[in-house]
């Protein structure tokens, strides 16, 4: 029967090769007939993560879609978390950064233990903070693949919470994220020159918003096939400022509510060209606040809207 590397017959091979002896002086020190062993991997790891959404498994599991710092975004089971006597009921919910240890599953990675790193618990209190977390939440979930590397996503996404936390106003942290997500996934709009023929733009002339062709058209340029609306120069200089600024100079900004909805369905349909469909959390949000932005008034080409709804509490 061979020996294993972890054996007292057999030497350690990279304790060898580690202190300088060759690869071939390293074989020869083991007998003949000798196997090597490789050390598995560990079954077990930690992570900080976020969680963007969630869904009910049989009677008493939950399986959370996760976002992470290094492995980006992730599904993982937590079994039994429905149960009233489960140990980290309370702790796996939205809307907080948690401290994970997962356990490598075949589908799914399984919760092992759970603990809440940071509490944003004052956005959960008012209705439209958490409905703007929800929304923020799955364009992240959208915007990043599984496994792969996305911290400046999650980034991103927890002090986005945090600012909702803070009691900044929604909406222009829900502006904010959609830049900083068009930034992260390196699609930032042009708002400085023209996105057809890269001339800079002048304050007296008109402007065209069109997404898909990548922001901002001059007036040199007849209106695009795809999906387009009018700009005003107002609206152009606030998407400057949400590309310059950082979100506290943003938040001190005293705007008319005119501009601030233009610039809120410019972002909009740009947010839904890079992900290729709109949010169905969106709806919920305009039925909280009350004032539902419609891009359909201002739509040149007679593109259609995709059905949206609420999200899963």
């Amino acid at each position: 029967m061979g020996a294993g590397v972890g054996d007292a017959t057999a030497p350690a091979l990279m304790d060898d090769y580690a202190i300088g002896r060759t690869l071939d002086e390293c074989l020869a020190r083991y007998p003949a007939g000798a196997t090597l062993s490789v050390m598995p991997a560990p079954r077990t790891y930690k992570t900080l993560a976020i969680v963007l959404s969630r869904f009910e498994l049989g009677e008493a599991d939950r399986v959370l879609t996760l976002l992470t710092p290094h492995d980006g975004k992730l599904k993982a089971i937590a079994k039994g978390v429905r149960r009233p006597k489960s140990r980290i009921g309370g702790s796996v919910e939205p809307f907080a950064e948690l401290d994970l240890v997962l356990a490598h599953g075949r589908t799914f990675d399984v919760v092992v233990q759970a603990s809440v790193a940071e509490a944003w618990l004052s956005l959960r209190d008012r209705l439209e903070s958490a409905a703007t977390a929800w929304y923020m939440g799955e364009l992240a979930e959208r915007a990043v693949e599984e496994r792969a590397p996305a911290y400046p996503v999650y980034a991103l996404v927890r002090r986005a919470f945090r600012l909702l936390d803070d009691g900044m106003t929604p909406s222009r942290v829900a502006r904010w994220f959609e830049c900083g997500l068009a930034d992260a996934l390196g699609m930032r709009p042009e708002v400085d020159r023209c996105a057809e023929c890269d001339r800079t733009l002048f304050e007296a002339e008109s402007f065209r918003w069109a997404p898909m062709v990548g922001g901002v058209l001059c007036e040199r340029h007849p209106p695009p096939p795809t999906e387009h609306v009018e700009l005003s120069l107002a609206a152009l200089k606030l998407l400057r400022a949400y590309r310059r600024l950082d979100i506290e100079a943003l938040a001190a900004l005293r705007l008319p509510r005119v501009v601030e909805a233009e610039v809120e369905d410019c972002l909009r349909r740009f947010t839904r060209s890079i992900l290729e469909r709109e949010a169905r959390s969106l709806a919920f949000l305009d039925e909280v606040r009350g004032t539902a932005v419609r891009s359909e008034p201002r739509q040149a080409s007679g593109m259609e809207r995709p059905t949206v709804g609420r999200p899963t509490w």
